[in-house]
């Protein structure tokens, strides 16, 4: 629209004609976020006319209406209708049309100027005039008067417009916001009193989850519609993040009332009139408790009021340093849920020995420390910053939302449930606590970091619950592993690579030698089921054939004989040989994995044997060469030569199998192929680094054992009853 047209539109819409005020509102909402349209609309008087249609209009011209507002709002222009006489008016107009108004484009105008107004204090670049304008303050009043307010927004995070429950979780969202960042009380404890609310912040904050808005929350996170409602849902979780960190910075003081009556009530929850009957060492203390009861009005002091809570000391408070009262409201909150359990746990940890009872409260601190390090709190404002650019291009939001973060409360049960599974599994004493804080923090990041966006809650609580200790261990190892690679992988792989040098020359030669030593081979001339001409079956003749390597390693000499002798035959009894050097190649059927039941075998196989041994390997070694082609060395004499089998050998074991085909392809300088070969390459490898890493040189100035050390008592005099004493 022309901004020569802002004076008939302005007549139109003071018109009392409903169907020209309908017309010229539902005009002025598609050209009103066009800052220079905005400005001559303002300047001539727009913004009386617009304020008067919101507090007298209804239907489809109130809707245009408070969207027109909206929209000016955007682009932030037209604030002063909210610092001019009648604003008040105006405002509870709008917090009227969210609680008692059932049309859907109504509310969705009315909260977006809402949330318009609560946010600008956060977003303004200028100096507010009046400063009770803007933020929850401007709401009060209004509020005051309807107090179903929050109830009816809350309501609309369940609503199937997904525009209007965006809009309604932004007003949450900017409520919260105005709440824990414009606090004026004493900034050193962090419990100061909202500017908008006028009360404390986590009272606040408590109002509104008590109205439901974290399980609403928690739905839209795990639901389909995410992407429509991605951004306010980022914020909303922004803001839990702050939440917990406020809570985390608020200091407990004993001298504070409400921090008093909450450590009180643990020390209540605990039963404490149920103390063990068995004190230290075993001592009865029923007669104690007799002559307590019979002081009327007086109670003997216990001197293990707070350590046998799982308190370090008998004054607990400094003991939240670390955790803050974020971690006094998760003890708190596990004990009144599960003050049963709690009791029952007390009394089982009051039989045990001191240094073996699991201390609970140290526990369930420990554990918030480690769910606040594990969602990243302390991080929130700058992932969370880029979270919001990564959403613009993306759209696998499992890797940003994080709805079990809603769920704090129900994570650290389970988590602390686990940390006591743990500890009676593992026998753990007190010095061993942090071992056992150590595989907590593995189990929170295995079972909670790993949960998908749509895992449910109970699921995890319940993997948290059966985790085995086992595959925990398994996983603290792989981390170790993989720490101490990226420690040390650098200077490691340097180790590594000089001891596995040294073990594939050892193992060559080993083979080598194998070869030099010589070895057996059976050789069937006839299958057992060939048949002669005349139909009757023969019995198959097998040979044996001998192979040897020369002592210069140079030849391969071998013959064959029709038994295998004790004795092996000398070199000069092998009739035939094969020079290395015009060996092409050497190939096998053997497999590259063989036989778990196979031996590593360190020295030559099948020596002598006093039995044939039964062939029943079909295991084959083939050394070919090329032939056929004319002597010079010219490419084309290679070109017309063929590659011909020259020698094949049937090895009756994996072991010599192994031997021979790595030993020849070893020999050739190429590198091993069978497993057998590599495995101890590698357990050659392994013992020489530990041999490395275990070579420590004593001290100068250790002197040897004392005297008589190490001497074996005689055993003169003595019959067979009898023990040595470890």
């Amino acid at each position: 629209m022309d901004q020569a047209d802002i004076p008939a539109l302005l007549s139109r819409l003071s018109s009392d004609e409903d169907a020209m005020r309908k017309m010229a509102v539902f005009k002025l909402q598609s050209s009103i976020n066009d800052p220079a349209f905005a400005d001559v609309f303002i300047s001539s008087g727009g913004l009386n006319i617009l304020r008067r249609l919101i507090m007298s209009t209804g239907g489809n011209t109130l809707a245009y209406s408070l969207q027109s507002l909206s929209r000016l709002l955007e682009v932030d222009m037209g604030w002063e209708i909210f610092e001019s006489t009648g604003a008040g008016e105006l405002v509870e107009r709008v917090v009227e049309l969210i609680v008692v108004h059932p049309l859907v484009n109504i509310l969705r105008g009315a909260m977006s100027i809402l949330v318009a107004i609560v946010s600008h204090p956060q977003s303004s670049r200028g100096a507010i005039r009046i400063p009770g304008a803007f933020g929850f303050r401007a709401l009060k009043p209004a509020v005051a008067v309807y107090p179903q307010f929050f109830e009816m927004v809350v309501s609309q995070l369940n609503s199937a417009d997904h525009a209007l429950c965006a809009n309604a979780l932004m007003l949450l969202n900017a409520l919260m916001r105005d709440a824990i960042t414009n606090d004026s009380g004493n900034p050193k404890d962090g419990m100061g009193k909202s500017s908008g609310t006028g009360e404390e912040w986590p009272k606040f904050i408590k109002r509104l989850q008590d109205l439901g808005v974290i399980k609403a929350v928690y739905v839209l996170m795990q639901s389909s519609a995410l992407q429509d409602l991605a951004h306010p849902l980022l914020e909303f979780q922004a803001l839990t993040k702050v939440l917990l960190m406020k809570w985390r910075d608020v200091r407990v003081d004993l001298e504070r009332p409400e921090h008093r009556r909450a450590l009180k009530g643990l020390h209540l929850a605990s039963a404490p009139e149920r103390r063990d009957l068995n004190g230290n060492g075993g001592t009865p203390r029923i007669e104690e408790l007799a002559a307590d009861s019979s002081k009327k009005g007086s109670r003997r002091h216990n001197p293990e009021k707070w350590r046998r809570l799982g308190f370090e000391t008998e004054s607990p408070a400094w003991e939240f340093d670390t955790a803050g009262f974020l971690g006094m409201m998760d003890l708190t909150d596990y004990v009144r849920k599960q003050e049963d359990g709690f009791q029952k746990l007390l009394l089982e940890q009051s039989s045990r020995p001191m240094n073996e009872r699991c201390p609970i409260a140290r526990s369930s601190l420990a554990v918030t420390t480690i769910l606040y390090e594990h969602f990243e709190v302390d991080k929130s404002d700058v992932e969370d910053a880029k979270s919001y650019l990564i959403l613009d291009g993306m759209k696998n939001y499992d890797k940003i939302f994080r709805p079990l973060l809603l769920q704090w409360s129900r994570l650290h049960t389970a988590s602390l449930q686990a940390f006591f599974r743990l500890w009676k599994a593992t026998g753990a004493e007190q010095d061993d606590f942090d071992k056992v804080a150590e595989l907590v923090r593995i189990l929170i990041e295995q079972v909670v970091g790993q949960a998908s966006r749509t895992k449910d809650v109970q699921e995890v609580e319940e993997e948290l619950g059966e985790f085995e200790y086992a595959r925990l261990r398994e996983l603290q190892m792989e981390l170790l592993e993989l720490t101490f690679e990226d420690e040390w992988g650098q200077h490691l792989h340097q180790v590594r690579d000089e001891p596995k040098h040294e073990a594939l020359q050892f193992v060559k030669e080993q083979r080598i030698r194998c070869l030099l030593s010589g070895a057996w081979f059976p050789r069937s001339l006839l299958n057992k089921n060939d048949t002669i001409r005349n139909g009757t079956q023969r019995t198959s003749s097998t040979t044996y054939r001998y192979v040897r390597l020369s002592h210069n390693r140079r030849y391969l000499h071998y013959a064959d004989f029709d038994a295998q002798t004790t004795k092996e035959p000398p070199l000069d009894e092998l009739s035939e040989k094969i020079d290395l050097s015009t060996i092409s190649s050497v190939v096998s059927n053997v497999s590259a994995a063989t036989d778990d039941s196979s031996s590593i075998s360190t020295t030559s196989t099948l020596k002598s044997l006093s039995h044939t041994p039964k062939q029943s390997s079909t295991t084959k070694i083939t050394i070919n060469s090329f032939v056929g082609g004319s002597d010079n060395k010219s490419q084309s004499s290679h070109q017309e030569a063929t590659e011909r089998a020259i020698l094949t050998l049937m090895p009756p074991t994996h072991s010599l199998a192994s031997e021979w085909l790595d030993g020849l392809l070893m020999l050739l300088n190429q590198a091993p192929i069978t497993a057998e070969t590599n495995k101890l390459v590698n357990l050659v490898s392994e013992y020489g680094l530990k041999i490395r890493l275990l070579n420590v040189r004593l001290d100068d100035g250790y002197d040897g054992p004392p005297e008589g050390a190490g001497v074996v008592p005689s055993r003169e005099g003595l019959d067979e009853d009898y023990y040595y004493e470890v």
